[in-house]
């Protein structure tokens, strides 16, 4: 039986059963994200086992090749402790492209960790749905479906991604940004369904925010990227200044590095993604939010605060594009530059939301 919440004459009433099957799914997401997580953790931690394993296959590989060789050359065979000693350089294309394509070094927790974030991503998107159903309307008119419905994106774009590049290193960093996104939602963020205000009652919410949750889902995985290459660029350089003796000792506190690509693929895939996502950035919060507050406000721009701050966000990843492609910013420049476009993504969704009044005040806490 579907029960319906009484509502105005000129609202739509609200289908109290289908939003209750909204916030259970939306549980079992968040629990199946929880699990995908603790995977993709087990998985780095575990990564000195899958390097050892690795080394130990082609070792054996090269000792096989070798000693056909020998066979067929009628030579000696070597010592043994010759012929356990993997190719460096070989063994480093097993463990990871700097393309960013699939090896292939098997690493079944990280797998299983893909799949049950696809699992979490069909429960997840069914609650989002389910809860614009419910109300007869977009989900994302308060923080709370902003922030689940923007994760539902980031999940989407990591995974769709995956099918064609190994992004599996930033599982972690990823899937935790995810948890997060969902625990906010719910601690700091309640909201029970209901109807929005007026001003929200507009066809441009779907093209206004969805542009901007789809810009952030990129700009998460970016950021991601941007704080590896920091660590990596940094292990790289004591790398080159141990020097061969001293090489061993400082991979040995880094073993999950390995499976991770250099720094400078990692900064050049995040210039990419970041390039894609300043697109979707300019055609949401920019461009289509001043067509949309000129209809609901008889104005494109007000020096709103959070008009302000998306505008503060739109020039800091201009500058970051600007310097990458003609100043020649690379390395660790560029990647705090990237990272302080994000944090003022942070700062522009978690505080400017909910401490600065304005006409974007659509957090839904009580006042």
């Amino acid at each position: 039986m579907i029960t319906l919440a009484t509502a105005p004459a000129d609202q739509p009433t609200i289908n109290v059963e289908l939003a209750e099957y909204s916030e259970l799914f939306m549980l079992i997401a968040a629990f199946i994200y929880t699990l995908a997580f603790i995977l993709f953790t087990i998985d780095a931690a575990r990564s000195s086992a899958t390097i050892r394993r690795v080394e130990a296959e082609l070792a054996e590989e090269q000792a096989a090749e070798r000693q056909g060789s020998l066979v067929a050359a009628g030579a000696a065979t070597p010592p043994a402790e010759a012929q356990d000693l993997p190719d460096k350089s070989a063994m480093d294309d097993e463990l990871v492209d700097n393309d960013m394509a699939y090896t292939g070094a098997r690493r079944p927790l990280a797998n299983a960790a893909v799949a049950l974030t696809a699992v979490a991503l069909a429960a997840h998107a069914f609650a989002v749905a389910a809860r614009g159903l419910a109300a007869n309307r977009w989900p994302m008119g308060n923080m709370y479906e902003f922030l689940v419905s923007t994760a539902v994106l980031v999940t989407a774009v990591y995974l769709v991604t995956l099918i064609r590049r190994d992004l599996r290193f930033l599982g972690t960093f990823v899937l935790g940004l995810i948890v997060t996104m969902m625990i906010v939602a719910t601690i700091v963020f309640p909201t029970p369904i209901g109807h929005v205000q007026p001003a929200l009652q507009s066809p441009w919410i779907a093209i206004h925010v969805s542009l901007a949750s789809m810009a952030i889902g990129l700009f998460v995985i970016t950021f991601a990227m941007n704080v590896l290459q920091l660590i990596q660029a940094k292990r790289e350089k004591a790398l080159a200044e141990a020097g061969p003796t001293g090489a061993e000792r400082t991979l040995a506190g880094t073993s999950f590095l390995r499976l991770v690509p250099n720094a400078f693929s990692l900064e050049n895939w995040s210039y990419r993604l970041n390039a894609v996502a300043f697109v979707f950035w300019t055609l949401g919060p920019m461009i289509t939010g001043a067509i949309w507050a000129q209809q609901s406000w008889g104005r494109y721009w007000g020096w709103d605060t959070k008009e302000i701050w998306t505008f503060v966000i739109w020039v800091v990843y201009a500058c970051y594009l600007h310097a990458r492609a003609t100043r020649g910013w690379t390395g660790t420049r560029s990647a705090w530059l990237s990272i302080i476009g994000f944090a003022c993504i942070v700062f522009n969704y978690a505080v400017v939301n909910v401490y600065f009044p304005g006409l974007h005040s659509y957090a839904g806490l009580p006042e």
